[in-house]
């Protein structure tokens, strides 16, 4: 069976706005590099940047940003959702997103099914604190509440030593734990989501 290409978004949740670096940022463009090596489209926005109002609807009226981003969230089939690490947290942009996401849950496709259903979510943390695990392990049940479904090791972090300064942007390289979880996560995500988009799942009874 043969399925059109893959597409990738992602959503990057640095409190940073543009044209600032961010770690987030970065780490966002190493994983949709990887994810492009796999033959995936790849395409990303700087939630900050744009006017995201707060609220559980899909359009919380004049002048909302996000109806134009969902439209890009629902369009690829692979999200990607990247944050730093603030008191072992998401970033409260990252808390936004899973916030607005929550709409979905009354949303359905032509065949009656959750519209998030047959797409696959990835995760990526950066932070000089503790927190990677517990972020990843929010989003993951967010998003599988969601309808996303979840690629074995589906996450890259980079959490560096408490107290400390450096961010991942001011490494020398990028670590080869991150890197290797980074490109095993993108390599079950194309894997997952041409399997789904094959054979996805059935309308619920």
């Amino acid at each position: 069976m043969t399925t059109s290409p893959l597409s990738a978004f992602a959503l990057v949740c640095t409190l940073t706005p543009s044209p600032e670096p961010s770690s987030s940022d970065l780490l966002a463009d190493q994983f949709l590099e990887a994810l492009a090596g796999h033959g995936v489209s790849v395409d990303k926005v700087r939630v900050v940047d744009h006017d995201v109002k707060p609220g559980v609807q899909t359009d919380m009226g004049d002048g909302d940003a996000w109806p134009a981003i969902r439209a890009k969230i629902l369009a690829a089939d692979i999200l990607l959702i990247s944050t730093p690490t603030w008191a072992g947290h998401m970033s409260s942009i990252a808390s936004r997103v899973v916030e607005r996401l929550d709409a979905e849950l009354s949303e359905t496709d032509a065949a009656g099914r959750p519209i998030l259903y047959d797409k696959v979510a990835l995760v990526a943390v950066v932070g000089n604190e503790d927190g990677a695990h517990k972020i990843s392990a929010d989003l993951f049940q967010a998003l599988n509440d969601y309808g996303y479904t979840i690629p074995a090791q589906g996450v890259s972090y980079w959490n560096g030593e408490a107290m400390h300064t450096t961010d991942y942007q001011d490494l020398d390289s990028t670590p080869e734990v991150t890197a290797s979880a980074l490109s095993g996560a993108a390599a079950n995500a194309v894997h997952l989501a041409t399997a789904l988009k094959g054979d996805g799942y059935p309308k619920p009874e």
